[in-house]
């Protein structure tokens, strides 16, 4: 900023000499050459030095931002599996939601987990957990191929799977997929009571935009549902209708 102020303290300096110069001539004094090519020079300096000061102004913006959007990015991002958090469903659902209402679009929702987490935990080693953790979390992104699909982790073991413009049919695909998808890694699991190696549960519920959206409500039919999952034995999906409490509509 003090640079920025004399640079502009200079330019005013050199302005007045040379104004001062060309009254001098208009008064019938003798037109000073050497003195006003000195002023031409500092003036041409001046322009450097300006130069050299925006661009580093402006390169010092770009930084900036640039650094804004990667915070902006670490805020929501997961450090260990390298997806959305719970952060960052918190702060968008009311969005998908809002606009869904707006267009009258269906909404489905997935809750996940990794199936007996803790005894794959307990045989293998943390470490081998966190690496199973972000393997199936990767095979999840991978499934969601719209770019208003996303995917959080929940909370430990646990996903969150939002899928806009999405019917029933269309989850019920997904969610196959899903599961498919994290049957195909291999990750070996002896003490996964549903298969040999690491599965997931999954839990859906679909809503209509003709229902009043509020996503936490949305979630906990999922949950209800990823529950019925685990009663059931596990590495499969469930799927519940969306019930608006408050219109006893189906």
């Amino acid at each position: 900023m003090e640079e920025t102020i004399d640079i502009l303290a200079d330019e005013q300096r050199i302005f007045e000499d040379a104004k001062a110069v060309i009254q001098a001539v208009k008064s019938g004094e003798k037109f000073k050459f050497k003195e006003y090519t000195n002023l031409v020079e500092q003036y041409g300096k001046l322009l450097d030095e300006h130069r050299l000061t925006t661009i580093i102004s402006d390169n010092t913006t770009v930084e900036l931002y640039e650094s804004n959007v990667i915070l902006a990015d670490k805020v929501y991002i997961d450090p260990l599996t390298g997806i959305y958090n719970r952060r960052y469903l918190d702060d968008n659902l009311k969005r998908v939601t809002n606009a869904l209402t707006r267009s009258g679009g269906n909404l489905s929702v997935m809750m996940l987990d990794i199936d007996y987490f803790k005894k794959y935990n307990d045989t293998y080693g943390h470490s081998e957990g966190d690496t199973c953790l972000r393997e199936v979390a990767q095979a999840i992104s991978k499934t969601l191929f719209r770019p208003d699909d996303f995917v959080v982790r929940y909370g430990g073991e646990e996903f969150c799977v939002i899928l806009p413009f999405t019917d029933d049919g269309g989850a019920r695909y997904m969610a196959d997929n899903i599961l498919n998808s994290v049957r195909g890694l291999n990750i070996t699991h002896e003490q996964n009571e549903a298969a040999s190696h690491v599965t997931i549960s999954i839990g859906l519920t679909t809503v209509s935009g003709e229902h009043p959206m509020d996503g936490e409500d949305f979630i906990k039919r999922a949950d209800q549902a990823l529950y019925l999952s685990k009663q059931n034995g596990r590495n499969r999906y469930t799927y519940m209708k969306y019930i608006d409490k408050k219109r006893r509509k189906l």
